[in-house]
């Protein structure tokens, strides 16, 4: 009873519990902070809050501009340690941007440092880079102000915080990410520029025209320009996304005379790519990164290679290493096994083994450049992703279709819309016929042997308990939690009955052939019927020279022999055809019937969607919800 009434007081009372409960519910973020023996270190505590995240008000809220922008100190976006970023508005045109308006703080670095963010942002142009139009400064204090492009959908990290995405983003829109995100650090490798902070609250979300997403790279406080063979010394980034030489001075202040180059960066987007790929960071000690400091360094540098996430379960316990992405992560299985690979490059700790950024861009590149067909397996009941290039043959295709159903070419048969598809190997992978995930292509296998099927994680395993201790700051993080699992099961659920559906549709197509073939089979029986009814009896004996007239009989008689033992047999399987029509039509009749239930099904999984839009409203405004100093 205690904890049911926890969580409808946690969810369903919380608009009216007051500014004091809403404040405990706000989620904890990451605030830079600045190492005064090194005004250029700056590792990210706890403190950061982004677009959506209200902040404690405070008694200096006011009014700030400069010659051409106007902002209100309580329209605050996010929080560092040398500037605050507020959503601000043209005097004249009234377009929002975004500001960057730098604090006190910022003026105790070099000069050179100061600048630096300026210089790097004029360099850039690009459509996945946030635009700099102007930099101004305010007009009593005369801080500097940065206006930038605003973006109005908040960061990669408010949308993998959804509970949504609780396990990661769905395959379509991971894709976005990826091609944005190396577009992006390809323009800034094209102009020499190294981030030093890769992560998902740096890379902002807008929305296109068409609905679609763009994304686009921010905060380049710790950009500097950088050759592919040049290093450095000084140290920035947040932690869980830092390289772990960077790591081990930065977080642990262990000396060291280690120089870094380029790859840091590989390391951060490896990281940030397996956050949005699962909903969880890859390297995780007992405890969380935060907590476990000493033990998230010993993770990331004893990782072997090619592993790609490496947990601890228990206090003191051992390390436990992946190398492949959980059962519980939305990609499809024919877009991580190319994802795998590139992790696996480019979260190497040793900068020998870890690619470099060429063969990084060729490697994603190669990814986004290929099309996807949908194949799904009846006798596996998966959808499949199969990704290839337009220029492959179809025999590099069937190849594909087998590493991922273990069903050999010459055993797959494909139907797509009902109609048999023939792929003749040699011919261009384009003759295949354009598939979606809605309309693929039907495989079944001729094969005696049966594959392995869908494999999932059941989400209840997910779902955390609540503690008997009241502590609501506790009883929200589980809420979420519990809210994550559920949109997990809804995605599950809808997996399945997709899954249904094309069985359904598949085993009818199938039904469909056989009786198809069975018609023809019979009529071309009963015409052989016909023909042979007609001919018996109708020999007539003719002398053939030098065969004696009892042994032309014989003959005839043989003959007549075999003519009615072969109507006979006709006459069988024209029965047995017949009969397995009946089967068939049965058949037919049931998947009907079973069908005709799958609507009601899909209607009852329908209503749990809004229960579950509805809690996470709830949550929205706990997590948006003012505070007070």
């Amino acid at each position: 009873m205690l904890q049911s009434w926890r969580f409808v007081v946690v969810w369903l009372t919380l608009p009216d519990l007051g500014p004091f409960l809403q404040a405990l519910f706000l989620l904890p973020g990451t605030i830079p902070g600045l190492d005064a023996k090194n005004p250029e270190f700056s590792v990210p505590g706890r403190g950061n809050r982004e677009k959506g995240q209200k902040w404690p008000a405070s008694q200096g809220q006011e009014m700030q501009s400069t010659i051409n922008y106007l902002w209100h100190t309580d329209d605050l976006l996010g929080q560092g340690a040398t500037a605050s970023v507020y959503k601000a508005r043209n005097k004249k045109s009234g377009e929002l941007v975004a500001v960057k308006v730098f604090n006190t703080a910022s003026y105790l670095r070099p000069l050179e440092v100061q600048v630096r963010e300026f210089e790097v942002l004029r360099k850039l142009n690009h459509q996945n880079i946030v635009k700099l139009f102007a930099v101004e400064e305010t007009g009593g204090s005369r801080q500097k102000v940065l206006v930038m492009e605003y973006c109005s959908s908040g960061s990669l990290l408010s949308v993998l915080e959804s509970p949504e995405n609780a396990f990661g983003l769905p395959e379509e829109e991971f894709l976005v990410v990826l091609r944005c995100v190396v577009a992006g650090m390809n323009h800034l490798r094209e102009n020499g520029i190294v981030h030093r902070d890769i992560k998902p609250g740096n890379i902002m979300r807008l929305m296109g025209e068409e609905g679609q997403s763009i994304y686009k790279l921010t905060d380049f406080g710790a950009a500097r320009e950088l050759d592919d063979d040049e290093k450095f010394v000084s140290v920035y980034g947040t932690e869980e996304y830092l390289h772990p030489d960077m790591y081990e001075r930065a977080v642990l202040r262990k000396p060291q005379q280690k120089t870094f180059g380029v790859s840091v960066d590989l390391w951060s987007i490896g990281v940030t790519l397996y956050h949005a790929a699962t909903g969880s960071l890859p390297f995780v000690p007992f405890g969380g990164p935060r907590r476990n400091k000493e033990m998230m360094y010993r993770i990331t540098t004893e990782k072997p290679s090619g592993a790609i996430a490496g947990t601890q379960q228990q206090e003191n316990g051992p390390l436990e290493w992946s190398y492949s992405l959980p059962i519980t992560c939305r990609l499809s299985m024919g877009l991580q096994s190319q994802l795998v690979p590139i992790l696996a490059n480019i979260l190497e700790v040793e900068q020998a083994k870890c690619w470099g950024f060429d063969q990084f861009f060729a490697e994603t590149s190669d990814i986004l450049q290929r099309v996807v067909v949908h194949v799904f397996s009846l006798s596996q009941a998966v959808l499949h992703h199969v990704y290839i290039h337009a220029h492959n043959t179809i025999a590099i295709f069937l190849e594909a279709v087998y590493e991922q159903t273990r069903i050999a070419p010459q055993h797959q048969k494909f139907l797509f819309e009902g109609h048999l598809c023939v792929l003749e190997p040699s011919l261009s992978a384009q003759h295949i016929a354009h598939t979606t995930a809605s309309s693929p292509l039907t495989l079944f296998s001729m094969a005696s042997e049966t594959p392995k099927g869908l494999a999932f994680r059941d989400p209840a395993q997910d779902i955390p308990k609540f503690f008997p201790k009241v502590d609501l700051q506790a009883d929200y993080t589980t809420a979420k939690s519990v809210l994550g699992a559920g949109y997990q099961a809804l995605w599950l659920a809808r997996t399945l009955l997709a899954g249904q559906e094309f069985m359904f549709r598949g085993l009818h197509w199938c039904v469909e052939m056989l009786q198809a073939t069975c018609r023809q089979t019979l009529e071309v029986t009963r015409m052989a019927l016909l023909f042979l009814s007609s001919s018996l009896g109708t020999e007539r004996c003719s002398s053939v020279a030098g065969m004696p007239e009892m042994q032309e009989l014989k003959r005839v008689t043989e003959l007549r022999a075999k003519r009615g033992g072969l109507a006979e047999a006709l006459s069988r399987c024209s029965y047995s055809i017949t009969e397995t029509q009946m089967s068939l039509s049965n058949l037919s009749s049931e998947l009907v019937k079973n069908r005709d239930q799958h609507p009601a099904d899909s209607v009852l999984f329908g209503q749990d969607e809004p229960h579950l839009q509805t809690v996470q409203e709830i949550q929205n405004e706990a997590s948006h919800a003012p505070s007070f100093s």
